[in-house]
C-alpha cells in the first residue's frame, strides 16, 4: 500500500508499506478520506521523527481482530487512530481500536466523517471530563457561562456544538476571520456572543466581561492555548472557583491564580483511562449524525491525495486554515489502484 511519511521539515515521502494486520481489539480500515490536525505537523517537528502522523480515518472496514464484535468487513466507519503508533491514516489502510471506531450513517460522506474522530473527542473530553460540565443527556438547567477560545477551529467548534446540546449558555466564543462560521453554530437568543481577537487583548477581556453581565466566569475551554489566549481568559476567570482546560501539553502556563483549576485535554486519553468515555461518545456522535442533531466541520479537499499532505500541513503551521479542516481523498494519490469509493 502507499503510505505518506512526514519529516521534520514537513516534506512528505510516499512509500510502499505492508497492509497492517489488526490486533485482537482493532480494525483495519481501507481509508477513503483522511482528515488532518495541527498535531500532524507538530509531532515530527517537536519529536524530530519522521512518521505517518494521520489519525482521522474514514473508510471501509477491511479486516477485524479476533475480539471485535461490533464491526465486519465492508462496514462504513470512521475511527481515531492511536497517535504516534504504526498504522496512521495517511495511507491506503489504517488501524483503529474498536472502541474509537463508529459506524457511519449512509447520509454522511467520508469527507465530512473524517473531521470528527480527533477533534470532536477532544472537545467532549475537555467539556465533560476535564471541566465537568453537564452532558447532553443531562443538560444544564440554569445558565452556565462558558468561554471557548478559538471557536472557529475544529476543536473549538465541536466544543460549541456540544455545549449547545448540553444547554450550556451563554457561550462566549473568541474567534477571528472564522467568525461568520461561528455565528452559524451559536444561539444569540440565549446570550451567546462572538468576540473578535483581532481587536486586541484589551477588547477581548472587556468583551468577555460585558458578555457575563455581572455573572461569574467559572469555565473556559482554551482551544488555542498559545499566543496569549489563556492570559486574556484568566483576567476574567474567577480566581477561586474557575476551571480552564488547555489543548497543548508540554508547556508551562504561567500567571494563573492558584485557586484556578487547570487541566490538559489530551485526546490520547481515549486510548487510556478514558476508554469507556470514548466508546460512549463516539456512538453518540454516530446517532447525532444520523438524526441530524450533531454536525461535522467544514472541509477543504486537498488536491493530489497524499501528495497534498505536505502543503496542507505547512498551511496549518502557518495558520492559514480558518473554519475548515484539510482532508485527503486517498484514491487521488498517484499510484493508488482501485476505484474511488
Amino acid at each position: 500500500m502507499k503510505e505518506a511519511i512526514v519529516s521534520e521539515d514537513l516534506s512528505v515521502k510516499i512509500v510502499d508499506s505492508p497492509v497492517p494486520e489488526p490486533g485482537p481489539d482493532q480494525v483495519v480500515v481501507q481509508v477513503v478520506v483522511s482528515g488532518s490536525n495541527p498535531k500532524d505537523w507538530k509531532i515530527p517537528v517537536f519529536f524530530k521523527q519522521a512518521l505517518n502522523t494521520g489519525d482521522d480515518i474514514a473508510g471501509i472496514v477491511h479486516s477485524v481482530g479476533a475480539n471485535v464484535f461490533e464491526f465486519q468487513k465492508g462496514d462504513r466507519v470512521a475511527s481515531f487512530h492511536e497517535m504516534m503508533k504504526p498504522g496512521g491514516s495517511y495511507a491506503e489502510y489504517a488501524v483503529g481500536w474498536q472502541h474509537t471506531t463508529f459506524k457511519l450513517p449512509k447520509k454522511v460522506s467520508f469527507e465530512d466523517a473524517s473531521t470528527i474522530p480527533l477533534a470532536a473527542m477532544t472537545s467532549a473530553l475537555g467539556l465533560y471530563k476535564r471541566l465537568g460540565l453537564p452532558a447532553p443527556w443531562t443538560p444544564a438547567e440554569k445558565p452556565i457561562p462558558l468561554v471557548v477560545y478559538g471557536g472557529a477551529s475544529a476543536v473549538g467548534a465541536f466544543a460549541i456544538k456540544l455545549a449547545v446540546l448540553s444547554n450550556i449558555h451563554p457561550i462566549i466564543a473568541v474567534a477571528g476571520r472564522g467568525a461568520p462560521f461561528v455565528e452559524s453554530i451559536i444561539d444569540r437568543s440565549k446570550g451567546d456572543i462572538i468576540i473578535d481577537y483581532r481587536d486586541g487583548d484589551d477588547a477581548v477581556v472587556s468583551g468577555i466581561r460585558d458578555a457575563l453581565k455581572g455573572e461569574k466566569l467559572e469555565y473556559a475551554f482554551d482551544a488555542v492555548s498559545e499566543k496569549g489566549s489563556y492570559g486574556n481568559i484568566v483576567k476574567v476567570l474567577d480566581s477561586t472557583t474557575g476551571s480552564i482546560t488547555f489543548v497543548l501539553p508540554g508547556r508551562k502556563y504561567e500567571g494563573i491564580p492558584e485557586g484556578v483549576k487547570q487541566s490538559i485535554t489530551s485526546v490520547g486519553a481515549s486510548h487510556g483511562d478514558c476508554k469507556d468515555f470514548a466508546y460512549v461518545f463516539y456512538r453518540y456522535f454516530a446517532r447525532g449524525l444520523d438524526e441530524g442533531f450533531f454536525k461535522t466541520h467544514p472541509v477543504e479537499v486537498v488536491e493530489g491525495g497524499l501528495e497534498g499532505v505536505s502543503k496542507a500541513l505547512t498551511n496549518l503551521k502557518e495558520g492559514k486554515a480558518s473554519a475548515t479542516k484539510y482532508v485527503f481523498r486517498i484514491a487521488d494519490t498517484k499510484g493508488v489502484e482501485g476505484s474511488k469509493l
